[in-house]
């Protein structure tokens, strides 16, 4: 047989894991606003006073002679449960004051201190035995509100979720459900509460969930910066003021050739912007419809540069600015020394993904420099980080957005082929 100091060890020692487990991650844990990472402090708190609370509790049920103490006791674990809940609310919406929730929290207090001199709420015996009154169900129907406010709230807040993550506020739910009704039915008599027990369990389970959320919202900060950084790549003064230099000489010599210039340069700068707008995936159609405009230009610019299309493969979608930064990044960047430089966009399709490449005969260059940062041969070091800008800012947005992979293979003198991989299941997205 155990003894009760072992009986009590067995009963913390997992407890004590989770609740120290859990306030290493909150303190460590890189994506939580310094708000957000306080209130989880006082949620730790609040529950490890929970479990000191029912300790307590145990030990004076079996100690009579404390009744006072008892009740005190009593209306502090009574009130700390909801409060908790009310905090997980807090966590959600940290911004606001939510005058409703505190009054509901307040007037469960108020209700269980009437304990002190009034049975209307519970009491405890001469012999040292629980008995609740009229409002002894206050404590539970105020944390029933808050429960399911709670998770109708994670699910707005967070609707645009997966599926599967949107179940962990429902399980937590029917966890504390679960165990209340194991509470009333044992009557509540062991040392820590099936109720303190799941509110410890949910309150690690709510932690993993909200910082999946931190999380996702991190990264969409991130892919936020990338469009701004993109869109300081894509202001290309040379491009413009060289487009413009060349309707100028055009419009004497060649009136009709600078006036479609003019149509697909307007166009080209709709699309750009446009496109730095665009936060979700698009179709490759419309991606590659931006670039046609874009080579269409530089093609009419330089003759000698020939852009071709080998198109098998459409039925799936990627960030706006892939294609078209790649191609221009291969004209400018390596076909241009050429006699005849050649730009081949191509796509098929594979069996387990959609393949995107493009391909030039350029000049090529060394990509563990430009993807290091790293070029000291670059004549022109501002737009040599620019295209490298460029070249990283794909392969990011690939490998995040699509799970997909980026691949490049370049020989100087010789020319540069880009292999992109989408899996079939994340184009669609």
């Amino acid at each position: 047989m155990l003894s009760d100091v072992q009986m009590i060890l067995l009963i913390l020692f997992p407890l004590a894991l989770q609740i120290v487990g859990l306030a290493f991650a909150v303190l460590m844990d890189p994506y939580l606003p310094h708000r957000r990472r306080g209130i989880l402090m006082i949620i730790i708190t609040l529950v490890i006073s929970l479990v000191m609370q029912n300790i307590f509790n145990y030990m004076l049920s079996i100690t009579p002679g404390y009744r006072i103490l008892r009740i005190l006791n009593s209306v502090f674990g009574y009130t700390i449960r909801p409060f908790i809940l009310f905090l997980f609310i807090r966590l959600i919406r940290p911004d606001e004051i939510q005058w409703p929730l505190w009054v509901l929290v307040v007037v469960n207090f108020l209700v269980h201190m009437t304990a002190v001199f009034s049975d209307v709420c519970f009491t405890i015996t001469a012999d040292n035995h629980f008995v609740r009154g009229p409002l002894g169900y206050t404590c539970f129907i105020i944390s029933f509100v808050l429960l399911f406010l709670l998770m109708g709230l994670s699910l707005w807040e967070y609707r645009k979720i997966r599926r599967i993550e949107a179940m962990i506020p429902v399980f937590n739910a029917v966890v504390i459900v679960a165990a209340v009704v194991l509470d009333v039915y044992f009557g509540n008599e062991y040392m820590i509460s099936f109720l303190t027990a799941a509110v410890i369990s949910i309150c690690v389970s709510y932690y993993i969930w909200l910082h999946l959320q931190f999380v996702r919202e991190h990264e969409e900060a991130l892919r936020a910066e990338q469009r701004i950084q993109i869109m300081m790549s894509q202001i290309k003064p040379h491009f413009m003021y060289n487009t413009l230099t060349t309707i100028q000489a055009l419009c004497r010599t060649d009136p009709e050739k600078a006036s479609e210039i003019v149509g697909k340069f307007s166009l080209y700068l709709r699309q750009n912007i446009d496109s730095l707008s665009e936060p979700n995936l698009i179709p490759l159609e419309k991606e590659l419809e931006h670039t046609k405009v874009y080579t269409d230009i530089e093609m009419l610019r330089f003759p000698k540069i020939r852009v071709e299309y080998d198109i098998r493969d459409s039925g799936f979608s990627v960030p706006a600015l892939t294609v078209q930064p790649l191609v221009e990044n291969a004209i400018r960047h390596g076909v241009r020394i050429r006699e005849e430089g050649i730009v081949r966009v191509a796509t098929w399709e594979a069996d387990d993904a959609h393949v995107l490449v493009i391909s030039d005969n350029g000049k090529g260059f060394d990509p563990e420099r430009v993807f290091s940062g790293n070029n000291p041969g670059s004549s022109d070091p501002e737009y040599a980080k620019r295209s490298h800008i460029g070249l990283t800012n794909v392969r990011d947005r690939v490998e995040s957005m699509l799970m997909g992979s980026f691949h490049v293979d370049s020989k100087p003198d010789e020319g540069t082929k880009i292999t992109i991989r989408i899996p079939k299941e994340e184009s669609i997205s």
